[in-house]
């Protein structure tokens, strides 16, 4: 397989985003590409820089040499031509891109090979979707729904799922769990699979990246 491109987008703040492009990226790199793990990047042209503090803190837990990742950032058009060199280099470019702005975040959805878009199930998620679903579709880049911090006992879980799919968009199989795991291990630069291997965040992770994987190579 070929470099790929993946961007983050979802206009609407506190969706997960950042948390969700850290945790791929993670899975990502550890999963094997012709015989090697993966080599993975990390793009962040997210002005306020949450992803750019949580890679410092995972230098800093893990040490420089031992983070398995690749992080630059950019911002603007400079995200396109940023993540075309990078590539070239990597299995995988994961990009995270600022809510609120077109104007930042068109660059990185019109390079991407696939733009994942993080929905929590509440109405006022899926409204707020629609102008990012929109944005995509004008750059005519493939996407792919991605259903987070998904109560998997309740109604509107269901219901909001059922809702999402029927924007004509194709959602992941994959939901991600409302799991404290994924923040507290964030707040350490690492992620729920190094912070709590083996645990049902872990796998819904795994079987996440393995899905957008399988996507993209079909």
């Amino acid at each position: 397989m070929s470099g790929r491109i993946i961007t983050i987008a979802q206009q609407k703040g506190g969706s997960g985003k950042t948390t969700l492009a850290a945790h791929l990226a993670v899975a990502l790199s550890q999963q094997s590409v012709f015989g090697s793990l993966a080599r993975v990047a990390l793009l962040d042209c997210d002005p306020q820089g949450s992803l750019g503090e949580w890679f410092e803190a995972r230098e800093a837990s893990l040490g420089e040499d031992a983070t398995g990742l690749s992080f630059r950032t950019a911002s603007g058009w400079g995200a396109r031509r940023e993540a075309r060199s990078l590539v070239r280099d990597y299995n995988f470019v994961v990009i995270d891109t600022p809510p609120k702005s077109d104007v930042e975040s068109r660059p990185a959805i019109e390079v991407a090979d696939l733009v994942v878009v993080p929905v929590q199930p509440t109405p006022i998620d899926l409204w707020a979707t629609r102008p990012t679903l929109e944005m995509i579709a004008k750059e005519g880049t493939s996407c792919l729904l991605v259903i987070n911090r998904a109560q998997s006992r309740a109604a509107l879980t269901h219901d909001m799922g059922a809702a999402i799919e029927a924007l004509g968009h194709p959602a992941a199989r994959t939901r991600l769990g409302n799991r404290v795991g994924f923040a507290a291990s964030m707040g350490r630069g690492l992620t729920v699979l190094e912070a709590e291997p083996g645990s049902k965040g872990a796998a819904e992770i795994e079987a996440l990246a393995t899905e957008l994987r399988d996507y993209l190579a079909n």
